[in-house]
């Protein structure tokens, strides 16, 4: 199984940028699919979930009303819709991907596969 991420760039505070994650080798429609991510110095964060069959989503405090996940299982592809952007969302940006329903969706450590990050920068 492999995860490839991208949509990541360089943005001015209160931008937009739109990340996506497709997965191959493997389907992850009835699993959980998630973002986190890392500045540096700093360890990795949860940012968003979304969990299949009904699509509930979860995000970090930090992020709620800013970020939408949502997911196309047809594509196998997850989607994070970063709006209103702050210097403080700087980091590189990981999706993540386990085939079962996990009951502790923020947890890095539940997930079974990884993108390989892709890196957004805010500027002020």
């Amino acid at each position: 199984v492999q995860l490839q991420a991208s949509g990541g760039g360089l943005v001015q505070a209160g931008g937009s940028l739109r990340l996506s994650c497709t997965a191959s080798g493997g389907t992850f429609s009835s699993g959980t699919m998630g973002w986190f991510r890392q500045a540096p110095g700093k360890e990795r964060e949860f940012v968003a979930g979304i969990r299949g069959f009904g699509g509930s989503t979860f995000y970090a405090d930090s992020v709620k009303d800013r970020f939408t996940i949502s997911r196309d299982n047809v594509k196998n592809t997850v989607y994070l819709q970063m709006n209103s952007l702050k210097p403080e969302d700087t980091a590189n940006y990981y999706c993540a991907a386990d085939q079962e329903l996990l009951v502790a969706i923020g947890s890095a450590r539940g997930y079974d596969y990884w993108g390989q990050g892709t890196q957004v920068t805010v500027s002020s």
